[in-house]
């Protein structure tokens, strides 16, 4: 029977600190991403009908694929049309593109919620429609929804082990590799289903916490 092996652990934390900065770069960059596109789909959804059409086609053709199919394609179909990235920059935007298809309909539930004299408000005060959107209807609708973006940083955290399937280095791919060498499976699997907690466990609960303060 094998024993918990300290020295395994010891050997495998400078690759995984390298793995976790992968994650947490993809994880900060992606939000971003997905936080910028899904507000561009969020107003497009709100746009006249050749903007509606387009905009719906895309975001649902991407929200009903799966994510790993998309990394497949981005990673080994586009360079054969001439596209080349890293591994890294297709990985962050291959998730931070899919995840944007879900935030646009946390953004757009929070545009429905915001009261339509808001916007017969704005109307009358002649406001020019970028004004409207950005100095009064978006404030509003973005405080009804940090939490829920907030739940999709998660889910998105939970996700980058993905990306180990076209050769990032996060961190579940730098353990996978460490135990290979080792043939020492659980500590190095162990420090990192540790790190997703770490991270995650206090994300959630600063995310109870925003609910509850904004819903007041």
């Amino acid at each position: 029977m094998n024993h918990w092996d300290w020295s395994a652990v010891t050997d495998f934390m400078p690759t995984f600190w390298d793995g976790l900065l992968v994650t947490l770069q993809v994880l900060v960059l992606g939000s971003l991403l997905s936080f910028t596109l899904g507000l561009v789909w969020a107003i497009g959804y709100r746009g006249p009908r050749w903007v509606r059409w387009p905009v719906n086609v895309v975001t649902e053709f991407i929200r009903n694929t799966p994510l790993l199919v998309q990394l497949f394609f981005f990673y080994f179909v586009l360079p054969e049309w001439g596209v080349q990235a890293s591994a890294l920059t297709t990985g962050t935007l291959a998730i931070g593109l899919h995840y944007s298809t879900y935030t646009a309909q946390v953004y757009r539930a929070g545009i429905d919620a915001v009261p339509a004299g808001q916007w017969e408000a704005a109307t009358a005060l002649s406001l020019p429609v970028p004004r409207t959107w950005f100095a009064v209807i978006l404030p509003q609708a973005i405080r009804r929804i940090v939490p829920a973006l907030g739940n999709y940083v998660i889910s998105m955290l939970k996700d980058t082990p993905l990306l180990m399937a076209i050769g990032v280095l996060e961190m579940l791919q730098q353990a996978r590799l460490a135990s290979a060498q080792t043939f020492q499976y659980a500590e190095p699997l162990t420090v990192v289903g540790v790190a997703f907690i770490l991270i995650a466990y206090p994300a959630s609960l600063l995310m109870r916490a925003l609910e509850r303060r904004l819903v007041r």
